[in-house]
């Protein structure tokens, strides 16, 4: 069904696409008759085998959504019965923020790929920690991971004060929580990656994770053009902050060996999907081979395929996430990649 109606979808702008789409499988999910029983037969996974316990969580399958796809926590609950074994939400910033000017988002189909420069758009934090909060009162067996960023008017002086906010604000809601400061759409957010603004940045947040006894993995999402010198430094910053795991890799600026005509590629933003398959799991190995397996990677970049997730976990990852091979491959991708891990 997905290859029928997926080249009417391309025809479209991406973006509004997203929204219409999401928007009607929510409401298929919410008050369509047996909305709900007709997705988790069509897409859900029960199958015995899959399940695995990482930094302390039970997922009940390692194929996990990427933070941008749902930023404000709005369809977990339809997304969750496509099958996926947890769902990222954000990227979520302490204020409201419109994002980058439109358009934003780029289909390169010649590499299966996308280019986005959205920033940062959400509605805040408060607006998303309300929502989990009613969601998780209704459905608590949905692993949801908060993934956390900085406003765009913040200086990155100030900047850890706005990872607290959210991490303060959705400490009750989520299960885990992901530090992303790779996005390469936030000007300067990059420069947080360096050695001595990162460790401050995660050794304040886990000295708060740890001082009332109860406390979430934290996990630091990284970028796939990092140098091996750089890696060698979040191994150590990792270890150092001791913070659970780390994210492997969010989208790239490099623009090698692409096929889709300059004038898309030449757009400035992050590009995602297949272009990213082989580095992301280079990143992967490396971080798993240098730490010795002492943390768990989540591994995300590329996958489009059973195969390419299979990759990822035998390159170290604990766990995989979907976003641009979703797109591509329509929601039966989950399902395959399950029965292919098996």
């Amino acid at each position: 069904m997905y290859r029928i109606i997926k080249p009417v979808f391309f025809q479209f702008d991406p973006e509004k696409v997203h929204h219409f789409v999401v928007k009607r499988l929510k409401w298929f999910n919410d008050y369509f008759p047996l909305g709900k029983t007709i997705l988790r037969s069509s897409f859900d996974v029960n199958i015995k085998g899959l399940e695995r316990e990482v930094f302390g969580i039970k997922f009940k399958n390692p194929v996990g959504l990427a933070a941008g796809f749902d930023k404000n926590g709005e369809y977990i609950e339809a997304l969750s019965n496509l099958g996926f074994g947890f769902i990222e939400v954000g990227t979520v910033t302490p204020m409201p923020q419109p994002g980058n000017d439109k358009p934003r988002m780029f289909r390169l189909e010649e590499d299966q790929a996308i280019i986005n420069r959205m920033g940062f758009n959400n509605k805040g934090v408060d607006t998303l920690a309300e929502r989990l909060r009613i969601l998780k009162k209704k459905d608590s067996s949905i692993v949801i991971g908060g993934n956390i960023g900085k406003n765009k008017t913040t200086p990155n002086e100030e900047a850890v004060n706005d990872y607290i906010k959210c991490f303060d604000r959705l400490f009750d809601v989520v299960d885990y929580f992901v530090v992303n400061v790779s996005s390469p759409n936030t000007p300067g957010l990059r420069e947080l990656q360096e050695k001595e603004p990162l460790t401050n940045l995660l050794k304040t947040l886990q000295d708060r994770n740890l001082k009332n006894g109860v406390s979430r993995p934290i996990l630091l999402k990284i970028a796939p053009d990092l140098t091996n010198d750089q890696l060698n430094d979040i191994v150590e910053i990792v270890q150092t902050t001791g913070i659970a795991g780390v994210i492997a890799t969010n989208t790239t600026i490099d623009r090698n060996g692409l096929y889709t005509s300059e004038t898309i590629t030449k757009e400035t933003g992050g590009l995602s999907g297949k272009p990213l398959t082989s580095r992301s799991t280079e990143v992967i190995r490396y971080l798993s081979q240098q730490s010795k397996g002492s943390f768990p990677i989540i591994g995300v970049g590329g996958i489009h395929s059973p195969e390419d997730a299979k990759e990822k976990l035998e390159a170290g990852a604990s766990l995989i996430q979907l976003y641009t091979g979703f797109i591509y491959e329509g929601p039966g991708i989950i399902k395959r990649i399950c029965k292919g891990l098996l």
